[in-house]
């Protein structure tokens, strides 16, 4: 069920899709930077109405049954304030960057909420040196 909630599609024409940008191939259990955007092609608005609410990074090894969530991020501020809608001064960007290690290969999959149009997803290969 919670497939058919999931959506995909090409971020260089779609604005929800969650984009991975990671190496293709890293060295077994050295740290190396995960970057999650939205928007890399196309523009995701970022308003009280409309925006990102989270994002969130998960890794699957090969052979493994269940991935591991690497990590989430809330993003809260969408330019609400007290004086009403899109009249506050601070936005949080949707993009963010996870730190990590793996010993084994696998896929990085990235997904992003958004508060109209739903569940997001992507992912990437992750091959060892």
């Amino acid at each position: 069920m919670l497939d058919e909630m999931l959506q995909t599609a090409d971020w260089k024409s779609e604005k929800h899709v969650p984009v991975i940008e990671a190496p293709e191939m890293v060295k077994p259990d050295q740290v190396f930077d995960v970057n999650v955007t939205l928007g890399k092609e196309v523009a995701h608005p970022n308003t009280t109405a409309h925006h990102i609410r989270w994002m969130a990074l998960y890794f699957k090894p090969e052979g493994a049954k269940f991935p591991y969530e690497v990590g989430r991020v809330q993003l809260s501020a969408h330019g609400e304030s007290t004086e009403g809608p899109d009249e506050g001064s601070v936005y949080t960007h949707h993009s963010c960057t996870f730190r990590m290690k793996t010993g084994n290969p696998g896929r990085l999959m990235a997904l992003a909420h958004c508060n109209i149009h739903g569940l997001w997803q992507s992912s990437e290969k992750l091959s060892l040196e």
